[in-house]
């Protein structure tokens, strides 16, 4: 048992399919015995009241019938109960009952039974008032400082406030601005009725004007329930708390003071009398009902909060003193006292459990149990553990899960039509074409067992879009195939830096031991046509950049390597062909006729990175098809760093900008605020003021605010375009870098981690830091040249650097270091670097802090001089080149 549960001292469950509400429960001496035990009414949804004098039971028992004082069907809906001196003549309480188109008042009383089935309980009707409106709540007290007697309000669902002085009708009022009703209550102290409006507003309003509210002529009392016509009224004070409210209790220990506390969706709220906040709590979970009361402590209120949770939490003013688990989620909560015990807690909830319970923590009774000692056999403990041992490494040769059995739950498969779509559905195209193709993807899943909520989440890079990226399946029955279907197609004016889209579907798997199902993700890689983003185009004979590509079997004609982009000739050889992507960039592939290599040049340098990898994938393919086992490409130029620097520096500098205007906006905002402060204070008071151009200046930093906000959308942007080109340039370089040094598909895999660690780029973690802190890692421990520097510490804390001058130097000295022979490996077993004959222009690793800055400068030239290396190491082919393109 739970050391926090709720002591259970009685409980019973009302009725069958009963509905109950905050208004149903109601805790009152209501047959006027003078002992001061209360009783326990409740009112029901189905009419039906029941009146309880609960006694104490006993573990395990259930309410005895002798509990039920009374029960009687009203045939209609009750909506609230309340106890009070509703009759006039007397001050004996009576039970008021609120219907929804009607208000009865009743005595209860009982008469001493002669036999053991104890006393006899009856109601009997006072007076009833019929009402011309429906009904929504009531409050009671002495409105007007009556004394001896309290009067009734009745709140009707169109916003009409009802008074009754008992058996007569006073006046009925509309609430101005009213669009549904709130909880309502009544302050003695103020004489005031209290609301909280759909504005979010807690609002008060004087008895005394909506009782002089009246017209000059009388009217009939159903006349008055009808119009409620009358002077306008006017709020005392009001409170914008910013959310719905649940409840509203006025708490009065004191004549001179009391509390007014209101129970939100979020947060309680503590109000003075004129509408000042005392203090508020937010709460950590959606609460359901409320109840302040007295508390030990002078000055201070206890609050009992029931969430939806099951939990009761009591708060002194913020601060919480105990939490209970109750075993429902209590809708109404009372205090009491029956049979001398004082402060039973009292809670009902909608379905109808009624219990009566107390704080409190029972002592625990169970005590281990003694060990009986026996000597150990340690020659059965030898075999017991070789036995588990065993089992143990069987366990670890198969894998903690079965790939074969999850394999089998569910197949993905992709298919990629051939074929543009014949309707294209691109929309909110912003390419400066009119004619944007679209192709067609359909996704099929087929289920081997029964599977539960499964959903499929598909993901492409941008600018490439999809119709639909999210699907749920249902697969009810094993065996079962479902195919979904969505286009693809090019959004924004720039290049993607991938063209493989990945579906990945998330399901759970119900099994013996957990019926609600075992979650599992299984994901299907498809890849994009490169015509999707490209177009075919003449040939350029100049680029500012350029590749070459060397391989180790004869040239292919690229008319068999991209049959889309050229047309057939007479001998089916085509060594030139051009591409124009949808953003407007242009590439040019050359391949060599007499020689073993392929050429890539174009105007920019992220776009070489699309058509070097789908000439890469395409020679691989056709050599595959054709039995090579043997084929390789590799790269002999010096590697384009300074290139891709540039880009680096562009995108860090757009990062830049982003938080110089956020900085700039924020000021421009507190500015704005100041502003408009300054003017509602010359505008509320009471003798004017000139404005000293303070209007010209709020109208003028309106408009400052706005642009700033253009300009960070704009910035935005091009963040978001250069961010995807830096992803195309940085996937370039890896390919590069895995040609020129001959990297296995592990070590090419570890370099993408660490220069692609972010699939979107933010302002509170950008691509720098991150980068720069994964190569960091690499030189700190694989690369490392030397046990000092695999103690160094790196900082734990990633945050935005101030330039990018130490990222573009850790590059550097990676690349060098690849070139002396580092090997990348996720373990520091290999950080001694290997001796290897590098390509000329490789100088040694420095041993000491100016060696490397004369290192850093030689790499920087190494391999920034891209294009007289080039010149110099392939002259003849160059010449070559251009005389096939010529």
């Amino acid at each position: 048992m739970s050391l926090f549960k709720a002591r259970d001292w009685w409980s019973t469950v009302l009725g069958e399919k009963e509905e109950f509400d905050q208004g149903c429960l109601c805790l009152a001496d209501v047959d006027n015995s003078g002992n001061g035990q209360d009783k326990i009414i409740v009112g029901s949804f189905m009419g039906y009241l029941r009146i309880f004098n609960p006694h104490p039971m006993k573990m395990g028992d259930s309410a005895q019938p002798e509990d039920l004082l009374l029960e009687v069907h009203l045939r209609e809906p009750i909506l609230q109960v309340e106890v009070g001196k509703f009759v006039s003549g007397t001050e004996m309480l009576h039970l008021a009952v609120l219907h929804p188109r009607k208000l009865c008042v009743y005595a209860v009383s009982g008469t001493l039974g002669n036999v053991e089935h104890g006393n006899q309980y009856q109601v009997t009707l006072m007076y009833e008032h019929h009402l011309q409106r429906t009904a929504c709540s009531m409050t009671y007290g002495p409105f007007g400082g009556v004394k001896g007697r309290d009067l009734i309000c009745i709140q009707s669902v169109d916003g009409m406030l009802m008074v009754f002085e008992q058996e007569s009708f006073a006046f009925g009022r509309f609430l101005p601005g009213f669009l549904l009703p709130g909880p309502l209550v009544y302050s003695p102290r103020t004489d005031s009725f209290i609301t909280v409006s759909s504005c979010r507003q807690v609002e008060s309003y004087k008895y005394q004007v909506l009782a002089f509210a009246t017209d000059a002529d009388k009217k009939q009392e159903t006349e008055q329930q009808k119009l409620g016509s009358g002077k306008r009224l006017i709020v005392d004070w009001t409170l914008n708390i910013g959310e719905q409210a649940l409840d509203i209790c006025i708490v009065s220990f004191s004549p001179s003071a009391s509390s007014l506390f209101v129970l939100g969706e979020r947060n309680l709220f503590c109000l003075k009398d004129n509408g000042q906040i005392r203090f508020m709590k937010k709460l950590d979970c959606s609460p359901s009902c409320f109840l302040p009361y007295c508390s030990v402590s002078e000055g201070t209120i206890n609050t009992l909060i029931g969430n939806h949770s099951s939990m009761l939490q009591i708060y002194q003013d913020v601060t919480l003193k105990w939490a209970t688990q109750l075993p429902h989620v209590p809708v109404a909560v009372r205090v009491g006292s029956f049979h001398d015990l004082k402060g039973v807690v009292v809670t009902l909830s909608d379905e109808g459990h009624l219990q009566c319970s107390y704080l409190g923590t029972d002592p625990s009774l169970f005590q281990a149990p003694i060990i009986e000692s026996r000597e150990l056999n340690y020659d059965e403990l030898d075999v017991e553990m070789k036995e588990l041992q065993k089992i143990i490494k069987d366990f670890k040769s198969q894998g903690v899960w079965p790939t074969t059995e999850r394999e089998d739950d569910l197949e993905v498969s992709v298919t990629v039509s051939p074929n543009f779509d014949s309707v294209s559905q691109a929309i909110d195209v912003e390419l400066g074409t009119d004619l944007v193709p679209s192709i067609t993807v359909k996704v099929t899943l087929q289920n081997r067992v029964v599977l539960q909520k499964a959903k499929l989440s598909v993901y492409v890079q941008p600018p490439l879009v999809l119709t639909c990226d999210q699907f749920t399946f249902e697969f009810m029955e094993p065996e079962m195939t479902s195919t979904v279907a969505f286009s693809v197609y090019l959004r924004r004016s720039y290049t993607p830096s991938e063209l493989e889209g990945n579906a990945i579907v998330s399901y759970t798997r119900p099994t013996d031991r957990n019926p609600d199902g075992i979650p599992r993700v299984i994901q299907c890689k498809f890849r994009l046509p490169l015509k999707l983003v490209c177009l075919p185009d003449q040939p350029s004979k100049t680029a500012s950049h350029k590749l070459t590509i060397d391989t180790n079997k004869s040239p292919v004609s690229l008319l068999s390597l991209f049959p889309g982009f050229a047309n057939q000739s007479e001998d089916d050889q085509v060594n030139v062909l051009g591409f124009r992507f949808l953003g407007g960039s242009r590439v040019t592939l050359l391949a060599s006729k007499t020689s073993q290599r392929y050429r890539i040049q174009s105007e920019e340098f992220e776009d070489l990175w699309l058509i070097t990898s789908e000439l890469i994938l395409r020679l691989k393919e056709h050599f595959e098809k054709q039995g090579t086992k043997d084929f390789a490409c590799s790269f002999s130029g010096s590697l384009p760093l300074q290139e891709y620097f540039e880009l680096i520096d562009h995108h860090f500098e757009l990062r830049i900008n982003g938080e110089k205007l956020e900085e700039l906006l924020s000021e421009r905002a507190v500015q704005f605020r100041a502003i408009q402060r300054r003017l509602l204070t010359r505008f509320k008071d009471k003798t004017p003021a000139p404005l000293q151009h303070l209007d010209t200046l709020l109208d003028g930093t309106y408009k400052q605010v706005i642009a700033l906000a253009d300009t960070i959308e704009e910035n935005q942007d091009n963040l978001l375009q250069s961010f995807a080109r830096l992803k195309s340039a940085t996937h370039l370089v890896i390919l590069l870098i895995g040609l020129w040094q001959k990297l296995s598909a592990e070590q090419i895999a570890i370099l993408e981690a660490a220069f692609l660690p972010l699939q979107e780029d933010t302002q509170e973690l950008g691509w720098e830091e991150t980068v720069d802190a994964a190569i960091a890692h690499l030189l700190k421990t694989c690369l490392s040249k030397s046990s000092k520097e695999q103690a160094l510490n790196l900082s734990s804390q990633l945050s935005m650097p101030k330039d990018t001058s130490r990222l573009k130097k850790r590059i550097t000295l990676l690349c060098d270091r690849l070139a002396k022979g580092g090997r990348l490996c996720l373990s520091t077993d290999a950080a001694a670097p290997q001796t290897m004959v590098m390509p000329g222009g490789c100088t040694p690793i420095p041993e000491s802090d100016q060696e490397e800055k004369s290192v850093e400068q030689d790499s920087t030239e190494l391999f920034t001089n891209h294009r007289l290396l080039l010149e110099e190491t392939a002259r003849p082919e160059v010449s070559a080149l251009q005389g096939v393109s010529e």
